[in-house]
């Protein structure tokens, strides 16, 4: 027999076998859909991709057809899963939003990246809360200022808690110190987290991008408390003797940060929010 005829008599032969085991691959892949539906992925994943589709599917105006398409696309890119309880964090809105089982548990105005150096788009896991912080200065902010005031200003930045070692800057815990009273502990390649701040008046404004990229709560202890399931005068004695510390979280959370210009209103339509990135073009 030659070798054609055999290797067709042998594909004949191995095709029912195919079927087999491609079966129960074409149920993995139907059962997709069940997976959407439940908790760890429902929450602002489901609830906005379903309002900007629907508005999509209407939408005449090409500008606003472009951003919903864009947002659609940022949607997209996050993890199938967010968590069963995660937080998520919106730079466009300057909101973070701490989601439970599809629902939202709580929300906090944020301080985030200025257009210059704007927060990032990634997702990280939080294992803990880390009260009273070191603040480890990034080499852009020792050039850009820090190392400026400990050469030339030494007092001034003794006072403001400021320590050279080993070749690098850090800020002591205290009242000026830029993470405020806690920051979360979420490892990443950005060196961005999401803390507290000794500047709380920039919280009343209505545009808040004045960070070097990290996220800034407002009620920094609060949201730490209900992250912890504790209460926050509890947490504020923790933190009194000034000691720094880290407190783990019963099991970690996933922490989403992302872009959105276009998001779901109370009534189930679209709101559009400036692009302060300039990213939708």
């Amino acid at each position: 027999m030659s070798l054609l005829p055999a290797l067709r008599l042998f594909r004949w032969l191995l095709a029912p076998l195919l079927l087999l085991v491609a079966a129960p691959v074409q149920a993995d892949w139907l059962a997709l859909d069940e997976v959407v539906a439940t908790p760890e992925s429902q929450g602002p994943i489901h609830l906005q991709r379903s309002a900007l589709e629907a508005a999509l599917a209407t939408e005449r105006d090409p500008r606003r057809r472009a951003i919903l398409r864009a947002n659609l696309d940022r949607w997209r890119a996050l993890p199938g899963r967010l968590g069963r309880r995660h937080i998520f964090v919106n730079a466009a809105s300057q909101q973070v939003e701490l989601w439970e089982d599809g629902r939202l548990a709580g929300r906090w105005a944020a301080i985030v990246g200025t257009p210059r150096t704007p927060t990032p788009s990634f997702s990280a896991e939080v294992s803990g809360v880390n009260l009273n912080p070191w603040w480890y200065i990034p080499q852009s902010i020792v050039r850009e200022s820090v190392g400026a005031l400990v050469r030339n200003r030494p007092a001034e930045a003794q006072r403001l808690g400021y320590v050279v070692s080993d070749g690098g800057y850090r800020q002591r815990p205290g009242p000026s110190n830029a993470l405020g009273r806690m920051k979360l502990v979420m490892p990443n390649n950005h060196a961005v987290f999401l803390h507290d701040t000794p500047s709380r008046r920039l919280f009343a404004e209505e545009q808040r991008a004045y960070s070097h990229g990290c996220i800034r709560v407002e009620d920094a202890m609060g949201f730490a408390a209900v992250l912890l399931g504790t209460d926050k005068s509890s947490l504020e004695a923790e933190r009194a003797d000034g000691r720094t510390r880290t407190v783990p979280l019963a099991e970690p959370v996933p922490v989403h940060i992302g872009y959105f210009t276009a998001v779901a209103d109370a009534a189930g339509g679209v709101r559009y929010l400036d692009d302060i990135y300039g990213r939708d073009g």
